[in-house]
């Protein structure tokens, strides 16, 4: 029989965790829509498009600041049970502040899974078609590139010409054993360029020994030329870096895919990595704000609380920031990044649950 103090705290934890996060999504709403009505006010859309877009773009966005949501949650479920005397009446049945404490860590533990699961999936799925529709709105969809099993694959329009671009292999830089088809304005073939190396440093890209054919006639050169694109090596890196459009299944596809055709794939392992362990970092942030409400007076007002929360969450986020950013840049290894959080929190927690349930 599930005992009866464990279906009470589950039952509080999640009714508030629900208000908690209707909050947030409301707040999230009321800022994004007057960001997507002066982005569509130029354009021409249907006047529904501004709550459309803030309806596809809200979830993704909540699913960074659940690590906000679980502190507050639970610091209002103490809160509430403190002021109503209702953990000395815990305590007189026998109930631990332990026990207490191991309920609600396995239960943020459960929400984070499904979060992770599903939620994201669904999240990241309905921000890709908001990124979608966006690009449909503006000139953006003239530029494209993609990953794909064959290679790197570029369309780019420049002076009145098209470009399809497709190149097996892209290291820093240099594009690997590249072919290049351009067409003039009405899509008719002007002339396909082959090469085994190219620089993308800049848009302006250097075609080394290239060999082109024209008109049936194929000419191979020993100097380089020169085309101008769109692209440059950091539009292409900011192309790929949007993987909240991704859900898991396709990131995994993805960083497959970026192996093949030599394209660093470490920004797609350390998502892949936060995803992974999210859960648990979810149930040691529960753990921490309870540790840290059995430590403050009850009779501090609950605006104290909540400002403990948010400077709580402050000091988290900044952590956990520049622990990713070491990791993207290389200067750690991408699993040291994401664990290095996760363990200074889960020792601060080992210490305050030391003497806890002597309280």
């Amino acid at each position: 029989m599930f005992k009866i103090y464990r279906k009470y705290l589950i039952n509080n934890f999640i009714i508030k965790f629900i208000y908690i996060f209707l909050i947030f999504f409301s707040l999230v709403f009321i800022l994004s829509i007057l960001e997507e009505i002066t982005f569509l006010k130029n354009l021409n859309a249907p006047f529904f498009y501004p709550y459309l877009l803030t309806f596809l773009k809200a979830p993704i966005t909540l699913f960074e600041i659940f690590p906000f949501i679980f502190l507050l949650t639970t610091q209002f479920l103490f809160y509430e049970l403190m002021s109503n005397d209702e953990l000395d009446l815990l305590k007189f049945n026998g109930i631990s502040n332990l026990k207490i404490i191991k309920v609600l860590f396995f239960l943020s533990v459960a929400i984070g899974i499904f979060n992770v699961l599903i939620y994201y999936n669904v999240s990241s799925k309905l921000n890709f078609y908001y990124s979608d529709i966006k690009n449909k709105l503006t000139d953006d969809n003239k530029y494209l590139a993609m990953v794909t099993d064959s290679g790197l694959w570029i369309k780019d329009e420049k002076n009145s010409k098209t470009y399809l671009i497709k190149s097996e292999f892209i290291k820093d830089e240099i594009l690997s054993n590249t072919l290049i088809n351009e067409f003039d304005i009405n899509f008719d073939l002007i002339r396909t360029i082959q090469s085994e190396k190219i620089d993308i440093t800049k848009n302006q890209w250097v075609i080394f020994d290239p060999i082109v054919t024209k008109d049936n006639i194929t000419s191979k050169y020993s100097s380089s030329i020169f085309l101008e694109t769109n692209f440059d090596e950091k539009t292409i890196n900011n192309l790929f870096s949007n993987i909240s459009t991704l859900d898991i299944l396709r990131l995994f596809n993805l960083m497959e895919d970026y192996k093949k055709i030599g394209y660093s794939p470490d920004d797609l392992q350390l998502h892949l990595l936060k995803l992974s362990i999210m859960p648990i970092f979810y149930g040691v942030l529960t753990v921490l704000s309870a540790i840290l409400m059995f430590n403050i007076s009850v009779n501090k007002p609950l605006i104290f609380h909540i400002a403990i929360g948010i400077l709580m969450s402050v000091i988290i986020y900044y952590i956990s920031f520049i622990f990713t950013s070491l990791g993207s840049n290389g200067k750690i290894p991408i699993i040291a990044s994401v664990i290095f959080p996760i363990t200074i929190l889960s020792m601060l927690t080992i210490i305050g649950l030391v003497d806890l349930n002597e309280k």
